[in-house]
């Protein structure tokens, strides 16, 4: 980077923020501070949720995500629609009618106070450790590709972001997320025209989707049925739909975000506006790292992607190992070259025949390629017999490599934009959370709308210093975008069969599914550790086992009770 991308890096972020600051200032009643002044119109509210869900992991994490393992990704979304529609007829008006603050003060009018508490304390737990990944996943690559100080870099952006969360509440999170998103959007479609410059003279559109199609990149649905993949069309429909459901109608960072519409109108258009665009947003975020494989096919890459730690391991000893992996990839990579010019010329030629032995030689070519580079990340390991993942710098590599300066720059701050947007939302929720249901419910009730803001403020900087403290001592051997949704699946599914029960089993009281979220909570954690199916299960399995053991909990009290008169 250089003077110019540093320029735009910061100009753009601290304007957004100061704006952010500037525009809220002397919020004093606490339904402002935590809902907003309640006309937030439906755009604004959509592009809110979309921006705290869609952190830095999405925008630096997915490409890198497409680029190894094509479209197939775009699955885990199949399920968030319909869960959005669900939760505009059904969650949302009972939140509004109730005019809460949080989704659990509904969970304590529909059960009990241990049962609030719960479901308040399961947000918390997972969403302060969330808020430190948030910040961590930029960082560390962003860290690493530049050569700045990582824990510097953690802290100034943590603090940057906590501050104006704190000034401004929650309506300063809401104008803020969306010139942020706007930034976000800038920089991807630039990216997007980038590639599709950078690619070999004479090599349209049409050529590139050929490559990745053969190259098996182009496969966006499985309908396998089976456990243990992770990306398939069920797993991604009921899976993901119950993981959807959950964040989108029961996670208070998004519920905050559309709690403050001017009406249930245009709150319910601002979640419709996210079922249209989540799963096309994704689908192109995870093309661009399809193009960038394309791309690499005909300019060599780095064997492994984290260049960085490539030349650490090379300086301790290591180069002689190195320097040999280097040189066999690069005869594999010239000899797919060769393999992919002969494919393409016989499918100008039309030669039906020549091309599928040439498209069948290619991938053999490309395989050689994949297994010289499994040697790169064998050698890469920190522990041996195992494979180190460099797929979250794929995207990074190819901005710093291919971009123009200026536009490295923008780029740059669409991952510091998406992860402060992120985390704003984040510690927003967490503040109102603290303070609604534990702090106002449990410790001082009764007191001023002054002193509840002050207290909010304090809670929204706690939370900034855990995230950061979290982000400090995190560690990831994940691909951070599949990190952060299995950390998602491990909490998210017993609130959701909370909440379900709360909606629909009516005759169920808070003991009975308080005892059964904790056995749930348990179970979902216990299989976890014990079996190999994908992720996107244990969000169904939380939640039914939730449900289910809080019926026959209920069912087995009330024969208790009978037999006792």
């Amino acid at each position: 980077m250089n003077t110019l991308d540093y320029a735009v890096l910061l100009v753009t972020l601290l304007s957004i923020a100061a704006y952010g600051m500037w525009a809220t200032r002397g919020r004093r009643d606490l339904s402002g501070y935590l809902k907003g002044a309640g006309d937030t119109r439906w755009l604004t509210i959509g592009l809110s949720v979309m921006a705290t869900q869609a952190s830095a992991i999405t925008f630096l994490s997915t490409p890198g995500q497409g680029y190894q393992d094509g479209l197939g990704f775009v699955q885990n979304y199949f399920g968030a629609p319909l869960a959005l529609i669900v939760i505009a007829m059904v969650f949302l008006p009972i939140y509004r009618r109730l005019n809460v603050y949080t989704a659990y003060e509904f969970l304590g009018k529909r059960f009990d106070q241990k049962t609030r508490l719960l479901g308040a304390a399961l947000f918390l737990v997972q969403r302060g450790l969330g808020a430190g990944i948030t910040i961590y996943a930029p960082a560390i690559v962003l860290s690493t590709v530049f050569g700045w100080p990582l824990n510097p870099t953690i802290i100034y952006s943590g603090l940057l972001v906590t501050l104006y969360t704190v000034v401004g509440g929650s309506e300063a999170v809401n104008l803020t997320q969306k010139y942020q998103i706007g930034v976000i959007f800038a920089g991807m479609v630039a990216a997007f025209f980038v590639l599709l410059a950078k690619l070999p003279a004479g090599l349209g559109f049409g050529d590139a989707l050929t490559i990745a199609g053969g190259m098996h990149r182009l496969e966006a649905v499985d309908f396998a049925v089976v456990t243990d993949k992770r990306y398939t069309f069920w797993t991604g429909l009921l899976g993901g739909g119950f993981l959807a459901l959950s964040y989108f109608g029961t996670d208070q960072s998004q519920v905050q975000r559309y709690l403050g519409g001017a009406s249930l109108r245009e709150s319910r258009l601002g979640l419709m506006f996210n079922a249209l665009f989540k799963i096309p947003m994704q689908f192109f975020i995870l093309l661009l790292g399809v193009l960038v494989f394309v791309l690499y096919q005909f300019e060599r890459p780095p064997v492994f992607f984290n260049e960085a730690a490539w030349r650490r391991v090379a300086a301790e000893g290591g180069g002689e190992k190195l320097r040999a992996i280097e040189a066999d990839f690069a005869v594999a990579h010239v000899a797919e070259q060769q393999q992919l010019d002969a494919w393409l010329a016989a499918k100008r030629r039309s030669d039906g025949a020549a091309t599928e032995a040439a498209r069948a030689a290619s991938l053999a070519a490309h395989q050689r390629v994949e297994a010289v580079r499994d040697r790169a990340k064998e050698a890469m390991a920190p522990t041996p017999g195992k494979k180190s993942n460099d797929g979250d710098y794929v995207f990074i590599t190819f901005i710093l490599h291919y971009l123009p300066h200026g536009v490295i720059g923008l780029l740059v701050t669409v991952f510091f934009a998406a992860a402060l947007s992120s985390k704003a939302g984040e510690l927003n929720a967490l503040a109102s959370t603290s303070v609604v249901d534990f702090y106002r419910h449990v410790i001082r009730a009764g007191a001023s709308d002054r002193h509840y803001v002050i207290a909010s403020k304090c809670f929204t900087g706690f939370w900034g210093l855990f995230a950061i403290a979290v982000a400090l001592l995190a560690h990831l051997s994940e691909n951070l975008i599949q990190a952060s949704n299995i950390l998602g699946s491990l909490f998210y599914g017993v609130p959701l069969g909370i909440f379900l029960v709360a909606f629909f089993l009516k005759r169920i009281g808070g003991t009975a599914v308080f005892w059964a979220a904790i056995v749930s909570l348990g179970l979902v954690w216990t299989l976890y550790a014990t079996l190999s199916i994908s992720y996107l299960w244990y969000n169904v399995i939380g939640c039914a086992s939730c449900m289910i053991l809080a019926a026959m909990l209920q069912l087995f009290t009330r024969r208790a009770a009978a037999a006792t008169l």
